[in-house]
């Protein structure tokens, strides 16, 4: 032997380079490398994400469940801490439409769609002024009032409804507004939208959930819906959000929706709700977001 060479020691491990253990004494000091026999020709391996989501336990492959599978959008928990959030941020939320009769909030309500409650407002004291009561908006032809209301858009189908529903509610409930959702449901230019407000804000009647464009987009955002029809929504809603809480409610989260859940560009760093929100929308987040959790 060569002097300043020393043989190779067996590792400390027992096994040797290229010898499989379990090696029998047959075949004990040859050398050779174990081929994948259960693995056929050309087949590639897992993904690392195939890998991560299963494990072999005694020899059976188990599924490992994502974080995501144990959130619950409508879990009490959750909801009652959004409510209480809600109760922080506007405690005295109410209807931003100016009224001082049932008969002035059903006008307003009506010419609100597709308008803002401060146009609406800055229409409404000098319409009712002209004509202070149902009657007299009654007695008119709907091309008579849509100089009146032209600025709130869509002023040819409002005035149809405005004057439409003037002339039922004199013909059929003696010039007083019904305070039922089957009745108002009658009169012209009145959806479920409409007649929640009224009965709601006027009447103090939970007979629904109002959803307007805020409701239904933040309901959304809040994955406390997956719907988009406002029907829909409105049952969503009912089924998840105690009744005594139906009226305020609405108003907190239209009042939410003007202040800081916008469609577009939203307040996230200001919203007391953001760390119960995984919007996928959202412009600033503490919590995962979710890619379904979106307005539309």
């Amino acid at each position: 032997m060569p002097r300043g060479i020393t043989p190779r020691q067996p590792a400390r491990t027992g096994r040797q380079d290229g010898v499989a253990r379990g090696t029998s004494a047959k075949n004990a000091g040859k050398s050779f490398r174990v081929k994948n026999l259960t693995k056929p020709p050309g087949a590639r391996g897992k993904s690392s994400q195939e890998r991560s989501a299963t494990r072999s336990i005694a020899g059976k492959s188990r599924k490992i469940p994502s974080k995501r599978s144990a959130y619950d959008p409508l879990a009490p928990g959750r909801i009652q801490e959004i409510l209480k959030r809600l109760d922080e941020l506007y405690p005295d939320a109410t209807c931003a439409l100016t009224h001082k009769s049932a008969w002035e909030l059903l006008v307003a309500t009506i010419l609100s769609a597709q308008s803002t409650d401060v146009n609406v407002n800055r229409v409404t004291p000098e319409l009712f002024r002209k004509y202070p009561t149902v009657e007299a908006f009654a007695a008119l032809e709907p091309q008579q009032l849509e100089p009146d209301v032209r600025s709130t858009g869509f002023f040819r189908n409002k005035s149809k409804s405005v004057v439409g529903a003037a002339k039922k509610i004199v013909a059929d409930f003696g010039g007083q507004v019904p305070m039922n959702m089957a009745d108002l449901l009658t009169l012209p230019g009145v959806a479920r939208k409409t007649a929640n407000v009224v009965l709601g804000t006027w009447g103090k009647i939970a007979d629904g959930i109002v959803v307007d464009t805020h409701v239904h987009r933040i309901s959304r955002r809040l994955e406390l819906t997956t719907n988009t029809d406002p029907q829909k929504i409105e049952r969503d809603l009912m089924q998840i959000i105690p009744r005594e809480k139906w009226i305020l409610f609405a108003h907190q989260v239209i009042w939410h929706g003007r202040k800081l859940c916008y469609a577009r560009k939203p307040k996230c760093v200001d919203c007391k709700l953001e760390n119960s929100c995984h919007a996928a929308d959202k412009t600033w987040s503490t919590v995962e977001m979710h890619k379904e959790a979106k307005d539309k």
